[in-house]
This record gives structure tokens, sequence and C-alpha cells, in this order.
């Protein structure tokens, strides 16, 4: 035996399971396509918001938080629907997600901080949802920001691993890329694959795929922790469901082009069940990184609620397609209106009093205040006036925003960034005056007004991510500011199935012998914990939960 479990993938989910087994005394493979600079995966770049429930940070700001709502929105959110038949497609996801939903209300934060993340004072309102109290969507905010950004949630167990790895408890297998799973008598007994060309290419950009040899390991239990096909548009196209339309023309891309799902395709050839590949997470509000790392590398802009929303016609969205109210929601009108489904973009349309305060980009690269602990410069950046520094890097050089003194500059250079003049300047002018009426009165009939005045009312956002209500058109807030949205690839809400344990099923439903799944490769638990929608902060949780609940299971069996 090479080690008592091989882990496939270096990222956030197999590092915690793997700290579980090393606390248990078991010897460890990680085994990882990419090199040593990539340890993390994903959890690295990510802005590392995690949703928690009924925490101190939250009563401080004066909200009232409770398991049981937590769960009514996490129920009305996954719509959980393959229920029925023999071996049903939401049969553990259900279960995954109730549990995990325990855990969030539970041991989550005072667990995390034991392992050494920590958390600022900030909660944000995530997914606010689609207007209904039993839908889609966070009552109340849930989505807590660690010092570190991402990096402060995947460094300290990326930390614990080069420190079992020179205490000789873990081996590290980097470009190493998995092709196969191997069997004896129907259990999974190791790995075999590529050796890959030596590549120092930093974090996050593409590495090359050239062989110079071949490997195979051997352990008592595998686990895949590979990711999911984010960064692989072949696959996303390749699984995009109907109910969302078409997928558009052109997507830009949230995650490295190593996200590429390759390790689902070989799990599902040698017989391991995976269910819900049709459902997905892909944002809408996307943005061409102007300093890109990778292949279509694109930001996603986390907006306040503020900024008018339009498709590729100039025409204002129906709520809920308001800014941060509800992803999939506004994915699928953009994608299943007949006559915008031909264009790959939408619009923001605000100004520069709403950029300031509302406009904050997902991403440990965008937010050095947090990822560098800095309290002194996250004070002045989200308090000051002015936009902070990676905002107004975008908007001087990003390829998608227009900064203009008037709205027929700002719709003569929206015009110009598509191949043909789309918009009307009347009819922008006129939806922009009738939201601007609404504003005389402390009340309104306008979905969006009224969802500002009640974000206001949360201490957070009045203090950091909402702006006073005022006219978009008001000389005083200007310049005027349009951004060009694109749809980001992202994150794969199905996967293989997996048992409470962790344990990979077969196509009978069974557990199969010798083989585990964890985070976003197992659907962040059961093949589909979140069901068709997420509540934001949710994923590097489950990658954390899943994790820790596979390396827990194999200390005790092992």
């Amino acid at each position: 035996m090479d080690a008592d479990v091989i882990i496939i993938g270096g990222g956030l989910a197999g590092l915690v399971a793997s700290n579980e087994l090393v606390r248990a005394g078991k010897r460890v493979a990680i085994v990882e396509q990419e090199n040593a600079a990539n340890l993390g995966g994903q959890a690295f770049w990510s802005l590392g918001g995690l949703f928690l429930v009924d925490t101190p940070m939250q009563r401080r700001l004066r909200v009232k938080d409770s398991f049981e709502l937590a769960w009514q929105d996490w129920q009305g959110s996954a719509q959980w629907d393959r229920l029925h038949g023999p071996h049903p497609e939401d049969e553990w996801a259900v279960q995954w997600g109730r549990a995990y939903v325990e855990f969030a209300a539970g041991e989550k934060r005072s667990w995390l901080q034991e392992q050494g993340v920590r958390f600022t004072p900030l909660v944000g309102w995530a997914e606010r949802g689609d207007g209904r109290a039993g839908g889609h969507g966070n009552s109340v905010p849930r989505f807590h920001v660690p010092w570190g950004t991402g990096t402060g949630v995947s460094e300290p167990f990326a930390d614990k691993a080069r420190e079992a790895a020179a205490a000789g408890s873990i081996t590290f297998y980097f470009r190493h890329r998995v092709d196969g799973l191997s069997y004896d008598g129907g259990t999974v007994t190791g790995v075999r694959g590529a050796v890959l060309t030596p590549d120092a290419s930093p974090r996050g950009v593409s590495s090359n795929r050239d062989i110079v040899g071949d490997f195979e390991l051997r352990a008592q239990t595998v686990v895949i922790a590979s990711g999911g096909i984010g960064g692989n548009h072949e696959q996303v196209r390749r699984w995009w469901p109907d109910r969302l339309g078409t997928p558009p023309r052109r997507m830009v891309t949230g995650v490295p082009q190593h996200v590429d799902g390759r390790m689902l395709d070989i799990a599902d050839q040698s017989g391991v069940r995976l269910v819900n590949r049709d459902r997905m997470w892909h944002y809408t509000e996307g943005i061409q990184n102007w300093n890109p790392i990778w292949p279509d590398h694109a930001i996603r802009i986390l907006p306040g609620p503020s900024s008018m929303w339009f498709d590729a016609l100039g025409r204002r969205l129906p709520s809920p397609g308001l800014p941060g109210y509800d992803t999939l929601g506004t994915l699928r009108f953009l994608r299943t209106t007949p006559d915008i489904q031909q264009y790959s973009h939408s619009w923001f349309i605000l100004n520069q009093r709403i950029i300031e305060k509302e406009f904050a980009l997902s991403g440990s690269e965008q937010n050095p205040d947090i990822t560098n602990r800095d309290l002194k410069l996250l004070l002045k950046t989200r308090l000051r006036r002015g936009a902070a520094g990676p905002i107004e890097a975008f908007k001087e050089r990003g390829a998608d925003f227009i900064v203009a003194d008037t709205l027929a500059d700002l719709v003569r250079g929206m015009n110009a960034l598509t191949d043909q003049p789309l918009l009307d300047e009347g009819q922008i002018s006129r939806q922009i005056e009738e939201r601007d009426a609404e504003i005389r009165n402390p009340y309104s009939k306008d979905a969006q007004l009224t969802g500002i005045r009640n974000s206001r009312r949360f201490l957070g956002d009045r203090l950091f991510r909402t702006v006073r209500p005022h006219r978009i058109l008001d000389p005083a807030a200007g310049p005027l500011i349009a951004v060009r949205l694109h749809v980001v690839t992202r994150k794969t809400l199905g996967g293989i199935q997996t048992n409470l344990s962790g344990q990979a099923l077969d196509r009978d439903g069974d557990p199969i012998p010798g083989l585990y799944a964890a985070g976003e490769a197992a659907g962040f638990g059961g093949g589909g914990a979140h069901g068709y929608n997420a509540l934001e902060g949710t994923f590097l949780g489950g990658c954390i939960f899943t994790g820790r609940t596979v390396g827990r299971s194999l200390a005790q069996a092992l």
C-alpha cells in the first residue's frame, strides 16, 4: 500500500479530509494534476464567504436568525423534486442539506475558529430571493466574510497539509493526473494515470498537459475531491438544462481552466452513480478581468440593490431580476425570453454614488483590505467617500465599463460595445425617469426601491452596502456608469451520489467499497445538497462539511 487513503484533488474538500485523517494517524496521498502553487484549489481565489446561522456577528447587527428559519429558506431554495422511484436522485441530497444547515447553525463557526479561520465583523445579505417567504432566498443576512477572504479559509488547511507532509504523514503527488480507478473484486483499491511534465506556472495560470510517464497508486480507500466543471465550457454546454433556455454564445470563466470535470466522467464510466448533472450555478453579473490570470478570466460583481438592470435591448428587468436577489431566476429570464436569447449580455446602469458604496468584486485578489487582514484599510475603503481601488481600476480599464456625464453619451458608449446599436436613448431615459420619480416619497410601488429601503433597515447594509435612495440622473451623484454583464461559469450543483458517511454509490444505490467523494464533485453532499439554488456562502462550507465528514468516517472505519 502506498497510503491508507488516496485523495484525488488538492482543493479545500480534500485538504479538510486529509486533516482529519492525519489527526487519526492515517497516511494520506494527495494526487493533484496541477503544481504545488495551486494547493487550496478554487477556495484560494474566492471571496471566502461562509453561510452561518445565528452568530454573534449577526446579533451585533440586530439580525434575528435561527435554524428553523434557515432550514425553511434552504428547502424553499432547493426545491428538491426528484424523490420518487427506486433510487431517487434527491434521496441523499435532502439529508445532506439538513445536516449542513444543522452544522451551520451549530459548531461550524467555533470549529473553523479552532482550525485557524478568523472572521471579520461583516455580514452580507446575499441571494435575497424571489419575493416569496417560502421560496428561494435568504430571509436575513448570513454571508460571513473571513479575514483573508478565500485564502483565510483555504490556507489554514493547506498549511496543516504542508506540515503533515514534512512529518511524513502526507505525500503529495503534484502533476499527477488520474485517468482511472483501480478495482479488485468490486472494491476500489487505488488510482492510475499520467505523470505530467513539470510546470512552474503561477497559481491559476493554465499549465501544460504533456505526459512524461504513467503511475499507479494503491490504498485502502480513494476519495474523489476533484471539483466541478466550471472551467470547461464544453461540459457546461453539454449539461445546460432546458429550463434555463439556451446557453449564451459567449460565456466568461470564473474558475481556472483546470476545473475541467474530467474526474466526474471517469467516475461515471467506472460505474459510480452521478445525479443532478443538469443543476448548475452560474452568475449573470460577470465582467472581463482587465488583468486576467486564466483564459477568459471573469470577475463577478457583488452588487448592492440600487443599480438598474436592463436586458440587451434596453428594457428594465422585471422583479425578481434585481441586483443580488435571484441568480438563476435572472439567468432563466435572460436565456428564455425569445427576443433576447440571441444576445449574451445585459447591462447595469448606475452612477458614481452607487458604485462607491455598493460595488464589491468577488475574489481574494480583488479585496486587498480583507485578504491582507488590514482593518485600517478596510474601514478606510468601505466607509470613506470614493470607490475602492480595485473598483476604480475596473472602471478605468475594464472593457465592459462606460462612464459619461450625460445619458446620451452613456448610451452612445454602450452601443459602441455591441456589434450593432441595440439601445434607444429615449426608451432608457423614460425608464430611469420613471424610477427616479418614485424617490420623492419614503414609500413606492417600485419593487426595487422597496427593496432598497428594506435593505437599509439592516444596519450592516446601511453602513457598508446600500446607498441612500436618490435619483440616478441627479448630476450631483454622477458621472453615469454603465456596465456590460456576461454570464460567468462557476459551480456544479450535482455530482457523485453519496450517503451520509460520504461513501460513493453505484447505479443501484449501494455503497462502492473503497470509494468516497467530497466537495463539489459530490454535489456538496449527496449529489445535490443545494437542490436547484444556492443561498451563497454555501460552496466553501459544503466543501468543508463534506471533507470533514469523509475524513472522520474513514478515520473510524480504517
